[in-house]
């Protein structure tokens, strides 16, 4: 049997824990990130990534929380990714007056801040992601919709038209559901020609919107996506109704990711309007 030497054997324990050192760091480090994943842009603004609108969150997300809605923020395409919220009946009981007071959102760095006067081409309206007719339960969800961080540039025709008949029927659903989840925002395609306004910041304008609704009412659970571009064309709710698969793979969001498995898989292949009416 060979003899070890002391000086070798030493030299191979320490290195052997220095091994067992550095694998333990980095799965330290691997486990930060996974946390960091899900953290907003500043403690004050912290989103609950297990609330059932919420998407699943992708590495380097910038999330904002405000009160009544969560969003999460494209700073290259100066807009909202997704916005996020629930609506409930007793939310729809209370009527506070309409704030109208846009403004910048302080979340954002002020190079990459969207103001109210960047907004400057008459072809298009601040449009709400979260819309204000969702947030007159209280003051605060009234005047923290207005931020701009919750606008896109929408079509005069689709914002006033056929943006708001989902928008109000949304509303309608809360009141007989009890309670339902939200979520919606731009979408944008590579192979269009790129569009955009604002005075001081470039806004890219989107190429369509989307919008997905859930009820989890027991023995009811429904969902349903629409999609709507971003165009002064005819879009009824029935022509722009889509199921949540179909969105998901448009948008490649993964929505109502908290749901089990089993219920997310069933509900997101639904695209049945009368159902909800």
């Amino acid at each position: 049997m060979k003899i070890i030497c002391p000086f070798f054997l030493t030299a191979f324990l320490i290195l052997a824990g220095s091994c067992k050192l550095f694998h333990k760091d980095n799965t330290e480090s691997q486990e930060e990130g996974k946390t960091s994943r899900h953290t907003s842009i500043t403690a004050a603004t912290k989103v609950d990534t297990q609330a059932i609108e919420i998407p699943a969150i992708s590495s380097g997300d910038m999330l904002i929380a405000h009160t009544g809605y969560a969003l999460c923020y494209d700073i290259s395409y100066h807009n909202p990714k997704w916005v996020a919220w629930s609506l409930t009946r007793e939310k729809l009981t209370k009527r506070v007056p309409r704030h109208n007071d846009f403004r910048g959102d302080e979340n954002i760095p002020a190079r990459d801040r969207i103001e109210k006067y960047d907004y400057n081409n008459p072809v298009y309206d601040r449009g709400h992601m979260c819309p204000s007719g969702d947030m007159r339960y209280d003051r605060q969800a009234q005047s923290d919709c207005f931020y701009m961080t919750n606008i896109c540039p929408q079509i005069k025709e689709l914002n006033q038209t056929w943006w708001e008949h989902v928008e109000s029927a949304t509303r309608r659903w809360a009141q007989r559901e009890g309670t339902v989840y939200i979520c919606c925002g731009p979408i944008f395609y590579d192979d269009t020609p790129e569009r955009s306004l604002g005075r001081n910041i470039k806004i890219r304008i989107p190429d369509a919107f989307f919008k997905v609704i859930l009820s989890l009412r027991q023995g009811k659970e429904k969902a349903i996506g629409f999609y709507y571009t971003n165009t002064n064309d005819r879009q009824t709710m029935d022509f722009a109704k889509r199921t949540v698969d179909e969105i998901e793979r448009i948008t490649g969001l993964d929505f109502f990711c908290n749901l089990p498995d089993d219920m997310e898989e069933r509900i997101e292949s639904q695209c049945n309007l009368r159902i909800w009416n």
